[in-house]
């Protein structure tokens, strides 16, 4: 049996693609699919071919730049929320690194605003890699510090 790495409730993350760094992430043993904060989230169309188009983050996050994110592959997907209703979400793959690791993650887009965190992982990222220890934070950030320390 592969050994599953601890993390705890909260903690910081790197999605490359999407140029975001040390971003604050919350477990979500609740959830199944895991989320980021965007806005202005539309489907456009470009010489035939479908594109989701958004942008991360709050304008008034630290590292919110304004950059518009055009992906073609996506897929939509009906997400049930913590209070119950039903809402269509695009959701899109990407690479989420954490505990030096690269893992591929789908994320659904969300308006998250009123949350305290922009991510959220839910039980399809966490399944058979990692157990959560709540009483812990910031596991996986940690680690990299004490890496690029040496």
């Amino acid at each position: 049996m592969k050994k599953k790495i601890t993390i705890g409730k909260k903690d910081k993350a790197d999605f490359l693609e999407l140029g975001l760094y040390d971003i604050d992430i919350k477990i979500d043993t609740g959830a199944y699919t895991s989320s980021i904060h965007c806005h202005k989230i539309k489907e456009i169309e470009e010489e035939g071919v479908r594109y989701i188009e958004f942008q991360l983050l709050d304008p008034n996050h630290k590292d919110y730049k304004y950059k518009k994110f055009k992906v073609k592959k996506f897929k939509e997907k009906k997400i049930k929320s913590s209070n119950g209703s039903e809402e269509k979400r695009y959701i899109i793959k990407t690479k989420i690194l954490i505990f030096n690791k690269s893992y591929s993650i789908e994320l659904s887009l969300s308006e998250r605003s009123e949350m305290r965190f922009p991510v959220l992982i839910g039980r399809k990222l966490l399944n058979n890699k990692f157990i959560v220890d709540t009483s812990l934070t910031n596991l996986s950030y940690n680690m990299k510090l004490n890496v690029s320390k040496h």
